[in-house]
């Protein structure tokens, strides 16, 4: 999925939390989108995403350069935050199963291989509210990861990871983004290490 930036700001109120950014993303590239605590990555991320409107400028999609339509883009993004709520109540086969309705998983995944991945073998009838932080994130990385789709949006994707987290997450990363647009939010080096180009928020304020 290309991604062309024209003018894109959001306020809150009378605060600009970033102005004007002129910027295109092409399809397949990886991005990372970095600045101090509160400067509006996650932001920035929502809009991109389609959770927030912009206050001034537009996003613009294009696959396969035809332009999306506003309702069709969802279909094409994945998108994983620490502040993204997860139903507790679920076991994880229920949270597997239930997300499929919306998205489907990339081309020859099963059901059986996100729960190999996500390496839980005692947790396939545990309700997520019994999940470690970890744990939690660690299923928000898979979702987004395994889901079909032509956007992966990552904010602060190590967010409660160990070390062995982290390594996993790198893993993952590595063997599941293929072809994909990548947009990483973080300020810490190691989330965002594989993408090519960094778009630094703090020079849009």
């Amino acid at each position: 999925m290309q991604i062309t930036l024209h003018q894109l700001s959001k306020r809150y109120r009378y605060d600009w939390i970033f102005k004007n950014i002129d910027y295109q993303l092409v399809a397949g590239g990886r991005y990372a989108v970095t600045g101090p605590n509160g400067s509006g990555k996650s932001t920035l991320m929502k809009v991109l995403s389609g959770h927030l409107s912009p206050s001034k400028g537009q996003v613009s999609f294009f696959t396969e350069g035809k332009k999306c339509a506003p309702d069709d883009v969802y279909r094409q993004v994945s998108y994983a935050a620490p502040y993204i709520e997860l139903i507790e109540e679920f076991t994880l086969l229920e949270a597997l199963d239930f997300h499929q309705k919306f998205k489907p998983l990339l081309p020859g995944f099963r059901t059986a291989d996100v729960l190999d991945l996500l390496a839980f073998p005692k947790a396939r009838d545990k309700q997520i509210r019994h999940f470690s932080s970890g744990m939690k994130q660690r299923l928000r990385l898979a979702l987004a990861t395994c889901s079909e789709s032509s956007l992966l949006l990552l904010d602060e994707p190590t967010t409660n990871l160990d070390q062995q987290g982290v390594d996993w997450y790198l893993s993952l990363a590595e063997r599941l983004i293929g072809q994909r647009t990548v947009v990483v939010a973080s300020n810490v080096a190691v989330d965002y290490g594989f993408c090519g180009e960094v778009i630094d928020i703090m020079k849009y304020k």
